[in-house]
């Protein structure tokens, strides 16, 4: 005999429950590790404690990231690495100066990654890099390549349009870097970078940086 129309209802809306919850559960793990990874370090961190916070058990964890390092790996993905694509694009639909270009970079860097948690990663990296090689390489493909790459073509952009002299543009990149890993390594260290007297404006920070480097740069300063 079939089950009552209300037990069927019932039944279907306890499955559909189970079903977005499994589809919801990869970014939560995700979630769950990128807050700890960037609370604890790599190091110190451990699976039972991403699966606890994302409200797992560790089994189910392992089900979508079968080891810590693949966790770690994932999550800079969904972060950082997987959005190049989308930067890129916005390089290639550009169409005013590399001037506003190169202001527009530094201030939507910082809104979209410096401000957010995910701009821990990079402190992370820095500190503990040395001592899990495989995951440092994969960083250093999978982030700090493309980043460096997005940058020379910027530069690069510049120079062809007669905005910018002619630099080394493997070393000038690192101009606009520099600032960006400051202002990451203040955000989630010690106050020691600054006077304390008084904090950092990140957004006033990064302006002052842009016109820097844009002085030194463009032919003219009129035309920064």
């Amino acid at each position: 005999m079939p089950a009552p129309r209300f037990l069927s209802d019932k039944i279907c809306t306890v499955r559909a429950k189970r079903e977005r919850r499994k589809e919801a559960r990869p970014g939560e793990l995700l979630e769950a590790a990128l807050d700890l990874f960037v609370e604890k370090g790599f190091a110190a961190t451990r699976s039972e404690e991403v699966a606890a916070r994302a409200g797992v058990s560790k089994g189910t964890l392992f089900l979508y990231f079968p080891s810590k390092e693949e966790l770690f790996k994932a999550v800079v993905v969904e972060n950082l690495a997987g959005r190049f694509t989308e930067w890129n694009r916005e390089f290639d639909e550009f169409e005013g100066s590399t001037i506003d270009m190169l202001r527009y970079c530094m201030r939507i860097w910082w809104e979209r990654v410096g401000s957010t948690k995910a701009s821990g990663l990079t402190k992370l990296m820095l500190s503990e890099g040395r001592n899990f090689p495989e995951l440092a390489e994969f960083y250093r493909r999978e982030v700090v390549k493309p980043g460096h790459t997005l940058l020379r073509r910027i530069i690069r952009r510049g120079v062809d349009s007669g905005e910018f002299a002619p630099v080394d543009v493997d070393n000038a990149i690192y101009a606009v870097i520099s600032p960006m890993i400051f202002l990451m390594l203040w955000k989630h260290s010690a106050p020691i970078c600054v006077d304390g007297e008084s904090d950092i404006d990140p957004e006033k920070y990064l302006a002052i940086q842009t016109d820097i480097v844009l002085n030194g740069l463009c032919k003219s300063k009129a035309a920064a």
